[in-house]
């Protein structure tokens, strides 16, 4: 896969990996508020107007990539993911993380569950969509696992801290989610069978597909940022990362 930019300033490679979805992240008054200040937020605010953002960090085996804003009213992850990148930067990884903060730029910063008319976390199998180009990118990258982060509002599904996995066909799902549960707050939902409950979400058509994923989620209100959400997110992503040995202790 060729990037489209590559920026030495953050120690890794920014690549633009769909121009279906560009937007103006700072337009979202509510998420600008809380975008670190960082160089590498700046280049990757910059990028996102084009599209959809991949980030590169470090290099080697195993492989994981770390997703945010498949849902762009869910504030916190994406957040987490910035802090996180920024983090990265800092420590020795022991692998390669791949990190798409906003999968659909345009709907963060429209503050939209929605993109082009889709719910993209139930498009994975919808041909052209940017969930499909995300699950062919994680092919072609041949990536060891997957997380995707998201947010819920209480009294909505799952409505509670939590993380989602499968035992079958990829059984690797459920030791992955219970790793987090049992170094954050996260409540463990586990399915017997990917596909069966949430057909064409990310998690499902990877944990199929044979690659290991789970789907975290942390609570808060809908197009807002509720005091605790992104820290509660940035402790399910240090877990995840964790789990594979990629880190020792990220420097917060």
């Amino acid at each position: 896969m060729g990037f489209a930019q590559t920026k030495s300033d953050i120690d890794g490679k920014i690549s633009l990996i769909s121009t279906q979805a560009g937007g103006n992240i700072e337009d979202n008054d509510i998420l600008k508020k809380d975008i670190p200040s960082s160089i590498s937020s700046k280049i990757l605010l910059k990028i996102a107007k084009k599209g959809t953002p991949l980030v590169q960090l470090g290099n080697g085996n195993p492989k994981v990539m770390m997703i945010a804003g498949i849902h762009g009213n869910e504030l916190p992850p994406q957040i987490a993911l910035l802090k996180l990148i920024e983090s990265l930067r800092n420590s020795k990884l022991n692998g390669t993380v791949y990190i798409i903060p906003f999968a659909a730029p345009a709907a963060s910063m429209n503050n939209s569950r929605w993109f082009d008319g889709l719910d993209l976390n139930r498009a994975g199998s919808n041909e052209g969509s940017i969930t499909y180009k995300i699950l062919e990118l994680i092919q072609e990258l041949e990536v060891d696992a997957v997380a995707d982060f998201h947010s819920t509002k209480i009294g909505s599904n799952p409505g509670r801290e939590s993380v989602f996995c499968t035992k079958n066909p990829c059984c690797e799902s459920f030791e992955i989610g219970q790793f987090i549960t049992k170094r954050t707050s996260s409540e463990l939902i586990c399915y017997n069978a990917a596909g069966k409950m949430y057909k064409g979400a990310l998690e499902d058509e990877c944990n199929i597909q044979g690659i290991p994923a789970v789907t975290c989620e942390v609570v808060s209100e809908n197009g807002q940022v509720t005091p605790g959400s992104t820290q509660k997110s940035l402790m399910q992503m240090e877990s995840y990362l964790k789990y594979f040995k990629i880190i020792d202790k990220i420097k917060w």
